[in-house]
């Protein structure tokens, strides 16, 4: 949902956020009481508490898909077009102990228009978005530990990060492999502006010699309205992809087979940014409006269930005739993120309940019988933090929770004691990790998580990781290839995954119009410990058997089926 400024925040998942700091920090205390009573979820950092103590522990230099180890690595640069995610790039790769790094100045594209500039600086000010951030400009004096000293002899790999056109040149017919990033085909950063001026989601691919991509990622952002958020997470999250690569680890294609935005154009028009004086006076207006619209006008989150009659959801690949039943509320509260568990002879619901009033959400749980829901939900676990997508299942003689909660940066188990209350922590399955929408599979005599994973900024929605335990309780391995992959069209989680026929049928949330916008069903193709593919088989919007704006996720049980989504909210009983 909607953030004060107009960001399309996701519920569940700390808000308003750009590098490590919150927009709410810099806002009055009465704007912070209305931003946190309207949005889904609060708190959380983009790097978690480490409580261990442990470092980072690289693995050994690998070779994956006859991808050689670059242990020696020249990354071209434009002085004119440097930025604070270079820096940030190279800061990350220089991590490791058996990489040797070294910056080449060249001339490259011409950059961003200055309008552009004049638009991001309007913007950080307005919004009081913390600077510096990725997208701020760098000088290169910043980047002096990287000189042509630090490292001798020939690269085995050159990064280009100019943003210039393919050329044979120098370093190329010395007979290095260049890699070159593009955005939708376009090189360098316009590619991704002119995706957000398009309202698209940006398709990042690192390229080879020959023009075939090496890493392919579809890159997504917590903000669709203000440009700098979206630009810096995309940013972002381009570290990501290109970490990835060179680890050997990133995919080479797209779930859904996409491949028109894989293509290099031959040129591009980024079009008028027309960032006027004009414009610039009218932006506070502008963000007035915004507020006023989060308090009165707003999607409001709220849950649909039905009885199953005939085909379910994953089998109709469509809403069924009769629609849904909206979950009611008393406009102080919404639900949302339903998991159904059929226990004891009956069906229990567990959904997010998030009062407007105490602006945080808790774990709440009713029962449903023959015609339906008994009650009202009532919370079953609360934490300090904001909990989300509680993600329940039976195990060993007891039924299990994993719920969401980015602020603890851990993945943490739950037993019932006295179902459906009585919730014990029992394990920390993962530390040390941003993660949302943990979701558990067993499959072929072991235990896989599937969770997304947000580290050093960027989106919530995008990057899939996943380990893999001989126990639910662990211990948990991460994935050799993770991150196994970046599309924020279907790498987070909407739900269990279910079997279907003899194939696993995940259902996935589509963010690239904003988050949980839409639903995909996913068929995982692959799943080992050498690699994961899945093909996207159908999404579904609202419609006019869900009207609203959003739908969101899938769950089933004993014969009942729920989603999720957004209308346009009724005027709410704050007091």
């Amino acid at each position: 949902m909607s953030g004060a400024t107009g960001f399309d925040t996701p519920h569940g998942t700390p808000s308003l956020r750009t590098g490590t700091a919150s927009l709410r920090d810099a806002a009055s205390a009465k704007t912070d009481s209305v931003v946190r009573l309207m949005e889904r979820s609060i708190g959380g950092a983009d790097q978690p508490a480490i409580g261990s103590g442990r470092g980072p522990v690289w693995p050994e230099p690998r070779t994956l898909d006859s991808r050689p180890v670059a242990r020696q690595i020249t990354v071209r640069l434009d002085r004119r077009t440097l930025r604070g995610w270079h820096i940030r790039l190279l800061d990350q790769l220089g991590q490791r102990p058996d990489r040797r790094l070294q910056v080449e100045w060249v001339l490259g594209a011409h950059g961003l228009p200055p309008n552009a500039e004049l638009l991001f600086r309007l913007e950080a000010a307005i919004h009081g978005l913390p600077r510096p951030g990725l997208a701020t400009a760098a000088e290169p004096m910043a980047f002096g530990t990287y000189g042509a000293e630090v490292a001798a002899g020939e690269p085995d790999l050159v990064l280009d990060l100019s943003g210039g056109q393919v050329e044979s040149d120098a370093v190329a017919d010395r007979g290095q492999p260049v890699w070159r990033l593009d955005f939708d085909g376009m090189p360098g950063e316009a590619g991704l502006l002119a995706a957000l001026f398009a309202g698209r989601a940006p398709v990042a691919a690192l390229r080879g010699p020959d023009g075939i991509p090496v890493a392919v990622g579809r890159l997504g952002a917590e903000s669709h309205t203000v440009m700098l958020v979206a630009f810096e997470d995309y940013l972002a999250r381009s570290i990501t992809l290109i970490a990835a690569a060179l680890d050997g680890a990133a995919s080479t294609h797209l779930p859904d087979g996409t491949a028109t935005a894989l293509q290099r154009q031959a040129s591009f028009d980024l079009g008028g940014l027309g960032v006027s004086r004009r414009a610039a006076s009218g932006l506070a207006r502008q963000i007035a409006r915004r507020l006023y619209a989060l308090c009165f006008h707003s999607p409001q989150w709220r849950v649909g269930w039905r009885r199953i009659v005939g085909p379910d959801l994953i089998d109709l690949r469509r809403h069924p005739e009769g629609g849904w039943t909206d979950l009611p509320d008393d406009g102080r509260r919404f639900y949302a993120d339903p998991f159904a568990i059929a226990h004891g002879g009956s069906v229990t619901l567990f959904v997010e309940e998030f009062d407007y009033r105490r602006g945080k959400g808790v774990i709440s749980a009713l029962g449903f019988d023959a015609t339906g829901p008994r009650g009202r939900p009532e919370p079953v676990l609360e934490l300090e933090t904001h909990l989300s997508y509680p993600f329940v299942f039976e195990a060993d003689g007891a039924v299990w929770m994993i719920p969401e909660s980015h602020a603890s940066g851990t993945i943490d188990l739950y037993r019932a004691t006295a179902f459906p209350g009585g919730w014990v922590h029992e394990a920390v399955l993962v530390d040390h990790v941003v993660a949302g929408d943990a979701t558990l599979l067993h499959h072929d005599g072991c235990w896989w998580m599937f969770a997304t994973v947000r580290a050093g900024g960027g989106s919530y929605s995008d990057t899939l990781h996943l380990w893999r335990a001989p126990h639910f309780r662990g211990p948990w391995t991460p994935h050799p290839r993770n991150p196994v992959l970046i599309d924020v069209g279907s790498a987070r989680a909407a739900g269990p995954i279910v079997a279907r026929d003899g194939a696993l049928i995940r259902p996935v949330q589509d963010c690239r119009r904003g988050y949980g916008a839409a639903l995909g069903l996913a068929r995982i193709l692959r799943l080992d410990a050498e690699g994961y593919e899945q093909r996207v088989e159908t999404r579904l919007g609202p419609g006019a058997a869900w009207p609203g704006s959003r739908l969101h996720m899938l769950s089933a049980a004993g014969g009942f089926e729920f989603i999720d989504g957004s209308r346009r909210a009724r005027s709410r009983l704050l007091g």
